[in-house]
């Protein structure tokens, strides 16, 4: 198969799906290639792409795209159709947002004018994220609405998405299907932390969505509870870095924590004992799956598709709020032995969350389309 994948922010969560799948789906034979943003994203996934891109035998094409809807958009969308169209996909997979729109409307566009394409969208949050009863909200939900006579099938990263999106566009007219993100075997070997580590960690994009904002005001109240200093580095790029930097300092935190750019996750695993993961939205978290792989102790937050990861321990999750998040660090830091005791067992991830079993279940999907496309 000819499978591309279009999506607009190469950083994060999504990054790491897209690449796991490109992996896996070149492994089995397929032709990949990949049209995202060129404007997000810092050193750090200019070296993923440079290790991927050699592999794209479709071309990777990476063009400007804006996160918000407005007059850009419309060059955009003109370079994005291009690049699509010259790799001639059999297979067309969104992801998040404008992903989702690009890959159903052009994918379209292509079946119109004779090319027989699948056409994919997988949420992973997105316009999810808006309350149902915004202006925004409202337009985006109907917008999704719409796109679901010409989407082939949804394919979800989490229950939690799945309930979502039913309770905010509606149940889904179209074949749908969940498929959980996936953790390859290698990450199950334990990362130790470095000796100068600090008591938190924070591994993430730099915006209030994620809640940096909240784990450095919880800092704060831990030090007032425990009567003690306590350290925290937050790891991570995105537009808001230099706001959580004056935070820090106005605070008073800038002594006891650090600001580092981004940086392949299991180094980043090796500079903080307990991680910390306050974010006020998520669908599927990777870094969830990958610091509980790693043996990392977790303080994270009862949202999206978080408890799905804990499961039976998803009791120790904090809600995304100050007065929660920094009584369950606190908990956590005066007893870093019983709180990692707490976490789910490598074995019960291994048995649920799986890179291998994700990866066969989409290629799957595509297949089991494929003839409907062509008729």
């Amino acid at each position: 198969m000819r499978i591309v994948h279009c999506f607009r922010s190469p950083v994060g969560g999504i990054f790491r799906h897209v690449r796991d799948l490109c992996e896996a789906q070149i492994a089995e034979g397929h032709e990949l290639g990949v049209v995202c943003d060129s404007s997000t994203g810092g050193e750090l996934e200019s070296r993923l792409f440079e290790e991927l891109a050699p592999r794209l035998s479709l071309g990777l094409v990476r063009t400007p795209m804006q996160r918000q809807v407005g007059i850009g958009d419309i060059a955009a969308s003109w370079r994005t159709l291009r690049a699509l169209r010259a790799m001639r996909p059999d297979i067309l997979h969104g992801h998040s947002a404008k992903g989702g729109v690009y890959s159903r409307v052009f994918g379209t566009m292509m079946r119109l004018s004779g090319r027989p394409v699948a056409r994919l969208y997988s949420p992973h949050g997105g316009t999810l994220h808006y309350n149902q009863d915004s202006a925004e909200g409202r337009f985006f939900f109907t917008i999704e609405r719409l796109l679901e006579r010409v989407t082939d099938h949804l394919i979800f990263v989490s229950g939690y998405e799945e309930h979502a999106y039913t309770k905010k566009v509606g149940v889904p007219k179209c074949a749908h299907s969940l498929v959980y993100n996936g953790l390859d075997a290698s990450e199950f070997e334990p990362v130790l932390a470095a000796p100068d580590a600090t008591d938190f960690l924070y591994v993430g994009m730099m915006r209030d969505l994620k809640g940096p904002d909240l784990i450095l005001a919880a800092l704060k109240e831990v030090e007032k509870t425990t009567g003690r200093s306590v350290t925290a580095t937050l790891v991570g790029d995105g537009d808001d870095r230099d706001k959580y930097i004056a935070q820090a300092k106005s605070l008073g935190l800038s002594d006891r924590v650090r600001f580092l750019p981004a940086m392949p996750v299991r180094e980043a695993f090796t500079l903080g004992r307990l991680v910390v993961v306050p974010s006020r939205a998520e669908a599927m978290p990777y870094i969830v799956l990958e610091a509980l792989a790693a043996g990392k102790a977790l303080v994270a937050t009862n949202v999206g598709g978080i408890p799905e990861i804990f499961g039976p321990a998803a009791g120790v999750l904090a809600s995304p709020s100050l007065p929660s998040l920094a009584a369950q660090m606190t908990r956590a830091i005066c007893d870093e032995a019983s709180w990692q005791g707490l976490m789910p067992t490598a074995d019960y991830l291994k048995e649920r969350f799986s890179v291998e079993a994700m990866a066969a279940r989409i290629s799957a999907i595509y297949r089991d389309i494929l003839p409907a496309s062509a008729g």
